[in-house]
């Protein structure tokens, strides 16, 4: 069974928040930074990654992620500045592991 991420993304001034889900971060990363998709963060420049959520299955990930996506903005925001107080952007330490 494949691995499941649950990313989220932010732009240079932390005012717009982008959560979704992938089961390869680092190729879907890269699309983000490459601007291969057009849309929502191609649109507002969401290349920023401040927080990365791992799962044993796929399936695990969705529900993440649509729990996630129902919370409400500061809810989100707390999350992040848990394990991310400064909002430094964790593409290099994703790519790198």
């Amino acid at each position: 069974m494949k691995k499941g991420y649950v990313y989220i993304l932010t732009n240079q001034y932390n005012s717009v928040l982008y959560i979704g889900v992938t089961n390869n971060i680092k190729r879907r990363l890269l699309e983000h930074r490459e601007h291969k998709n057009k849309g929502f963060t191609n649109k507002y420049d969401v290349l920023k990654v401040v927080r990365v959520e791992i799962f044993n299955k796929i399936t695990d990930a969705i529900t993440r992620e649509k729990q996630l996506k129902g919370w409400t903005r500061d809810k989100k925001l707390a999350l992040i500045k848990e394990e991310n107080p400064n909002f430094n952007d964790l593409y290099n330490d994703v790519m790198e592991s």
